[in-house]
């Protein structure tokens, strides 16, 4: 798996929502959140429960939030933060040849879909709140970085 971190004073993501006639008409936010963590997470096909809870427990427990002197000590739980938790199988995207990448490293959504509701249960089973995207969907997310702070990790590089 791999995750896009960012620290976020407050983020949100919407999609197109569909009338009758299968029309797209006005957005829809689907999660919000104010002060913590927008995640993008990527899934590859071998990724599974393992994966998930190693991400989760790095996710909930990074200390990039500023204590009352000012040092990266706190974690999303310490603050009282949230999570945004966005699919995203493009972080998966092999830019090495051409133009156009390619996403044959990412899971398909039978494997992703799945796991990735899995590791939003395993994030609020730690008392983190999360909120989260449409997977599949096409979505529009919007964020304030706060610092900014954005990390990458790759469960496959632990």
């Amino acid at each position: 798996m791999r995750a896009v971190i960012q620290r976020v004073s407050r983020a949100k993501v919407t999609v197109s929502a569909s009338d009758e006639s299968n029309v797209k008409s006005d957005r829809v936010t689907t999660g919000e959140i104010s002060a913590g963590l927008l995640v993008l997470i990527g899934i590859g096909p071998d990724d599974g429960e393992e994966e998930a809870r190693w991400l989760t427990q790095k996710m909930v427990n990074l200390r990039i939030f500023e204590d009352e002197a000012g040092k990266m000590n706190l974690s999303v739980k310490d603050i009282g933060g949230a999570i945004l938790a966005v699919s995203q199988f493009t972080l998966y995207g092999d830019c090495r040849r051409g133009r156009r990448p390619s996403f044959t490293g990412a899971a398909h959504p039978s494997i992703a879909a799945p796991l990735f509701d899995r590791a939003v249960e395993m994030i609020r089973s730690e008392g983190v709140g999360c909120e989260t995207g449409q997977f599949g969907a096409h979505m529009e997310v919007s964020l304030l970085n706060n610092g900014p702070v954005t990390l990458l990790i790759d469960t496959a590089e632990r």
